[in-house]
């Protein structure tokens, strides 16, 4: 008779856990999970894996450095995701629809720069090389800003964060088989099939093209997102006044205009800027960090590099069944300070010293609780993207803001843990998260996350 209030008791907890299972195989969630491949794969073919071919061709070093420039294009690409928001591309659009359109020529691009790309030669043309490489990063931004787009767009805000924990665990999967998998590929076509070194390359990179097939029969698969619809559909009602330019222009400052009238803009941003700096501040001088205490190049690649990866992985899963089980804010704040103490575990570290086993515990901890927080701070840059007339735009500006704390606030680490020594360097670098935890405080007492949860209308200016 004590059994049945027991079992009664835990299915709604199991009923809850299968729920957040479940949305991880809804059609939507699935389509966003291959176009997260489709976005990891092409990222080494112009930076790490190409550095490897061209070192194997004996370019020389400072040509090689120079090609970090290539890179360029994904973080300018907020410049012209006005075009991808104002415009269509002609017979892509009409056939599948705006975004699904842009996705399928950004991809039909990108698999003919990656093919033209390994035509080359890099020892007797590496300038051809680069402007391939160039090539290849923008046919893959502009594929990314779409992505983004269709991904805010399609899925509804209780599946946004396992939408994104699939798509970074599939970006991982691209890269992984860019990088590994493409080297694998030329060593089998140079050793086993009995390619010369550079046919090896050029068929390595051509079968790389042909895995761009996967996020092409996504695209095939899926539907035009409903909002990207209705707004092209309220949109057709005034572009026959406009020039394309003109739409352009139109699509950029709507995006900034629809920021900065946003009650408290300015707070909203600054806590985009900073929500993920601790993370990155403590981030930023993990390398050094390791090596420094005494471990070797191997211990960095199997335990931060091997480990990491899987802790990562499993990170952010953990990370959309938490967005999924609490609201906005509640995750936002399990996100922050799940963060702020995984620093706290490198102190721990420092003490310790050379100490396998402690490494990969501070590193699972620290790749862990960093997925997690990444994935609940992209459910909630999607979640400020409310207009499907300006979401491309909006989303790479905000992700083009977020890199600000990983790019240019973080650059004075170095010299922070030099002055400090590393065990206080992770004590402040825990302590450089209150600022955000402020701002969130600040932002939920304004009510400001529960004006996100309201389903947006389309405004009459906006068409």
């Amino acid at each position: 008779m004590t059994a049945a209030p027991s079992v009664d008791s835990t299915t709604p907890q199991r009923a809850r856990l299968g729920d957040s299972l479940a949305v991880y195989l809804q059609p939507r969630v699935l389509i966003v999970t291959f176009l997260g491949f489709a976005s990891g794969l092409p990222l080494a073919l112009s930076g790490s894996t190409l550095l490897v071919w061209m070192r194997e061709s004996n370019v020389d070093l400072g040509t090689i450095g120079l090609f970090a420039l290539v890179g360029t294009p994904y973080t300018l690409k907020f410049l012209w995701a006005p075009v991808v928001d104002a415009l269509d591309v002609p017979v892509f659009s009409r056939w599948f629809g705006r975004r699904r359109g842009w996705l399928l020529f950004s991809q039909v691009l990108l698999a003919c720069t990656i093919v033209f790309l390994g035509l080359l030669d890099p020892a007797s043309a590496p300038f051809m090389v680069a402007l391939g490489a160039l090539l290849v990063a923008a046919a893959s931004a502009t594929q990314d800003i779409v992505i983004d787009a269709f991904r805010v767009e399609s899925l509804d805000e209780r599946e946004q964060a396992a939408g994104m924990a699939s798509y970074v665990a599939a970006y991982r999967i691209g890269m992984l088989a860019s990088t590994a998998g493409a080297l694998f590929l030329v060593t089998y076509f140079e050793q086993s099939a009995g390619f010369g070194k550079h046919a090896a390359w050029t068929a390595g990179y051509i079968a790389m093209a042909f895995l761009v097939l996967v996020g092409m029969v996504a695209t095939l698969i899926a539907t035009e997102p409903a909002a990207a619809a209705r707004a092209k559909q309220e949109e057709a009602e005034h572009a026959a006044r406009m020039n394309p330019l003109a739409r352009v222009i139109k699509a950029a400052m709507g995006a900034f205009s629809d920021f900065l009238t946003r009650d408290a803009a300015v707070v909203i941003l600054a806590f985009v800027v900073l929500y993920k700096f601790c993370d990155a501040f403590a981030g930023t001088m993990t390398a050094p960090f390791v090596i420094d205490l005494g471990f070797t190049r191997n211990d960095y690649a199997a335990i931060v590099k091997g480990v990491g990866l899987a802790a990562t992985l499993i990170g952010g899963f953990a990370g959309g069944a938490v967005a999924r089980a609490y609201p906005l804010a509640t995750s936002l704040w399990i996100g922050a300070i799940l963060q702020m103490f995984s620093n706290l575990v490198f102190c721990w570290q420092a003490v310790v010293g050379v100490n396998h086993w402690a490494l990969t515990a501070t590193i699972i901890a620290e790749n862990f609780t960093g997925a997690i927080g990444t994935v609940i701070f992209v459910a909630y840059l999607s979640a400020l993207c409310k207009s499907p007339l300006h979401t491309a735009t909006q989303f790479a500006l905000l992700t083009a803001l977020a890199a600000v704390g990983r790019t240019y606030l973080s650059a004075p680490a170095g010299f922070v843990a030099e002055a400090t020594g590393w065990p206080f360097f992770f004590i402040l670098s825990a302590l450089v998260a209150l600022p955000s935890l402020a701002l969130l405080a600040w932002l939920q007492s304004r009510g400001h996350f529960e004006r996100l949860s309201k389903k947006p209308a389309l405004a009459a200016n906006d068409a």
